[in-house]
């Protein structure tokens, strides 16, 4: 019998011929990544152990990146002691201000094929989009993780969304994953790995791509995991000179289920409060009044969300009685799409563009007051997400954003075709 990505990482990872679900291994791991918000436990645990020294220096990543510069004197004083730990421990790979901790990882070459990476965030499952094992870990077991470079884990099962047909115009991935959240919940992959697989995924973009496997984890899973192809290799070019190695699964492998969702016929898809499975076509919730309108962050801040809201935008003017925000997921980003003109369209059309980081998504700026009401290309819509917890988050695609931004209210954004 074959096997699944999955286990085929983990079984390199583990120094073993082959791993099965619920095999319990210790692995080796080629990456690990932390950040602001975390990185404070991540220090403090790590310097109780101890332990004089960092196990590997060239695997290790860290990022100031959710609150940049610091909104409040507490994340002031969380940036001093993480510039400072990199200091003591003469740590290599170090961003502050480059942008969101996941877009930058896979940019800048740290996240590679056929890699177990474990991230001290949630999100971690971003990098099976290029076809690494990535995965979330509490800030105590990062600690762990940085004295020891080893990672405790049970093999998981692998599901299969098979993904087929041709997506509508103004119909993006982000709009795929939150029906597929909608339609099967979000405990569907619970502490299970995914993979994404069929021709809607093959015709992808690396950027939508990643968008399915942020989301991911919304849906419990360990892991959100996309075979590597060519479109991979051409995106990590010039990215990276480490050697790293394509792993894909059998044709005879074996996955626990396999669901198969036909896209040709989606509509936009909007998660309305307050759980990400909580999805309805947008025909359903259209005119409903914002307050807000958000896009940007790991989930839908790259280039081409950027694009696909510039398109809508231009010659057209924020709705008055909303407040616009759009954050470029990474500095390149934001240079690509100035390059592009797609800021200035955006800064025409009324929307704030800030630098690049996880400020909105993670309730540090652009926070909503009681009563308001946001449309966000986000992750999560949990009460109280982005400030008040009277306050309403619908994830939308940015496409969806953008159209809803001009009216003044949910809207399709087939209307601007």
């Amino acid at each position: 019998m074959g096997k699944n990505i999955a286990e085929k990482i983990l079984a390199q990872a583990s120094g073993k011929k082959e791993v099965v679900p619920g095999d319990i291994i210790e692995a080796k791991v080629d990456t690990v990544m932390f950040h602001d918000v975390t990185g404070l436990i991540v220090i403090r645990s790590f310097e109780e152990l101890g332990v004089n020294e960092i196990f590997d220096l060239n695997k290790v990543v860290m990022h100031i990146d959710h609150s940049v510069p610091p909104a409040q004197p507490g994340r002031a004083e969380v940036h001093k002691i993480m510039r400072e730990f990199v200091k003591k421990y003469g740590i290599k790979y170090f961003y502050h201000g480059e942008g969101i901790c996941h877009q930058v990882m896979i940019e800048k070459g740290h996240a590679l094929p056929g890699q177990l990476i474990a991230g001290a965030d949630s999100h971690s499952t971003t990098y099976g989009a290029i076809g690494a094992f990535g995965t979330g870990v509490g800030s105590t077991e990062m600690a762990a993780i940085l004295a020891t470079g080893k990672l405790w884990l049970r093999v998981p099962e692998t599901i299969n969304f098979e993904l087929t047909g041709k997506l509508p115009s103004m119909v993006m991935s982000k709009d795929v994953i939150l029906y597929i959240a909608g339609k099967y919940g979000t405990d569907v992959a619970q502490y299970k790995a995914i993979e994404f697989t069929g021709q809607t995924i093959s015709d992808m973009s690396v950027s939508s791509r990643i968008t399915i496997s942020v989301l991911a984890v919304e849906l419990g899973a360990k892991a959100g995991l996309v075979a590597p192809d060519e479109k991979t290799v051409t995106f990590l070019k010039n990215r990276t000179n480490k050697p790293f190695k394509i792993v894909r699964s059998d044709s005879d492998c074996q996955y626990e289920k396999t669901y198969s969702v036909e896209v040709s016929k989606l509509e936009p898809q909007v998660a309305c409060p307050h759980d990400v499975s909580n999805v309805k076509p947008v025909s359903q919730v259209e005119g409903k009044k914002i307050d807000q309108a958000f896009i940007g962050t790991c989930t839908n801040g790259r280039l081409e969300d950027i694009e696909a809201a510039a398109k809508i935008l231009k010659n057209r003017k924020v709705n008055p009685d909303v407040r616009m925000i759009v954050t470029p997921a990474s500095r390149e980003v934001y240079i690509q799409a100035m390059r592009a003109g797609y800021i200035e369209i955006l800064l025409e059309a009324g929307a704030v563009v800030t630098n690049p980081q996880c400020g909105s998504c993670a309730g540090y700026i652009g926070m909503l007051n009681s009563g308001e009401v946001c449309i966000t290309s986000q992750n999560r819509n949990f009460k109280g997400r982005m400030g008040s917890a009277d306050s309403e988050l619908y994830l939308a695609s940015p496409a969806t954003v953008a159209a809803s931004a001009i009216k003044g209210m949910i809207t399709d954004p087939r209307e601007f075709m």
